[in-house]
């Protein structure tokens, strides 16, 4: 009776410690997500004013930087309607009517979402208005490419179209930059690494000897290439659970892009056969009654080797290379002991995880 009574008190106590753990990372979750809110709601103008004066805006459709444009416009079936100077750069861009078999979306843009572009259609045809125009640039053999007007271009097909309004820009390379920019539909883990490992491909294409290293503002982060692979051979992917790891180990090559994007493709094999043993662990706990959707990422948390790595202020190095980091992980996962798993360490997984999406 008294053992029984002691095995109780200890289950009692472990719970009580298990719902201690949770409270206090909901809190720490509160606390920063306030502290970040209150952040995010200051504004401060910049000191000094940038960009052109009103005068130097217009420009007229002769204009040198935009005659040639002008005539691929009027060639392709469309008609130019105005021109100006983009007011921070002071770059050309040309307002034109383009025909819509005239334009397609840039070859390594997210996947169009059929959902959304219905619902798209239906809002601009109860609005009855098509006012926000696509940007464009000039694309492969003599076409027009959007780089973040995908849907509104499938739209405006199922509205029946024949026309669409565009701001094109004689700089191509902004089909590469517009990224950042895009915020027609939010784009989640996958459509991120899927738009990157896209542009990647074209770049490594356009120019051999461009360095990987060169793009970090047009890929946005390194992990996104790595995961990009994986997603092209499998949409279903738990990017998510494997993204904390990659942003601490992952870092820009300063090899050619062909040559990176062979040795990426040898790391995301390795990270995919790490997956089949997360699954392999998964599966077992999940025999053994863990029902928790949290599971995938308790798991890849527990093996994960830099899980605890804090850096340091103004230290940007990773603490170790993601090759390294992949090998350790392997060899975790093999060694993993279901048996030490314990209720209350999911409860902590699932308070520290809610709130976070791909």
């Amino acid at each position: 009776m008294a053992a029984g009574k002691k095995t109780a008190a200890k289950k009692k106590a472990g719970k009580k410690a298990a719902k201690k753990k949770v409270s206090k990372a909901r809190a720490a979750r509160k606390a920063a997500r306030s502290k970040s809110g209150a952040a995010r709601k200051r504004l401060t103008p910049g000191a000094s004013k940038r960009g052109l004066e009103p005068s130097e805006v217009p420009l007229a459709l002769d204009a040198p930087e935009l005659k040639g444009l002008c005539d691929e416009v009027r060639a392709a079936g469309g008609a130019p309607l105005g021109g100006y100077r983009e007011p921070l750069s002071g770059r050309a861009i040309l307002l034109a009517s383009l025909p819509i078999a005239a334009v397609e979306p840039t070859p390594f843009q997210r996947n169009l979402s059929p959902t959304h572009t219905k619902r798209l259609a239906q809002k601009i045809e109860e609005s009855g208005s098509f006012l926000d125009p696509l940007i464009v640039v000039r694309g492969r053999d003599a076409r027009f490419w959007t780089p973040n007007g995908r849907h509104r271009l499938a739209a405006a097909k199922v509205l029946g179209l024949r026309q669409i309004t565009a701001l094109i820009s004689p700089d191509e390379g902004l089909a590469f930059r517009i990224l950042a920019l895009n915020t027609e539909k939010a784009h989640n883990l996958k459509d991120r690494a899927l738009e990157v490992i896209r542009m990647a491909r074209e770049l490594a294409r356009r120019n051999k000897r461009a360095k990987e290293s060169d793009f970090g503002v047009e890929f946005e982060a390194p992990e996104l290439l790595t995961l990009g692979i994986i997603y092209e051979e499998d949409g279903r992917f738990a990017g998510g659970a494997y993204s904390p790891l990659l942003k601490k180990v992952e870092q820009w090559s300063p090899k050619s892009l062909p040559v990176s994007l062979r040795e990426r493709e040898g790391l995301a094999s390795r990270l995919v056969e790490i997956d089949a043993q997360v699954k392999r662990i998964v599966g077992e706990l999940q025999q053994k009654g863990f029902k928790s959707p949290y599971l995938k990422n308790y798991v890849v948390a527990r093996i994960n080797p830099v899980r605890f790595h804090r850096a340091k202020k103004g230290d940007t190095k990773p603490p170790m290379t993601l090759a390294a980091a992949l090998t350790r992980m392997a060899a975790s996962a093999r060694k993993f002991d279901t048996g030490s798993v314990r209720p209350g360490d999911l409860a902590l997984v699932a308070a520290v995880s809610s709130g976070d999406s791909d």
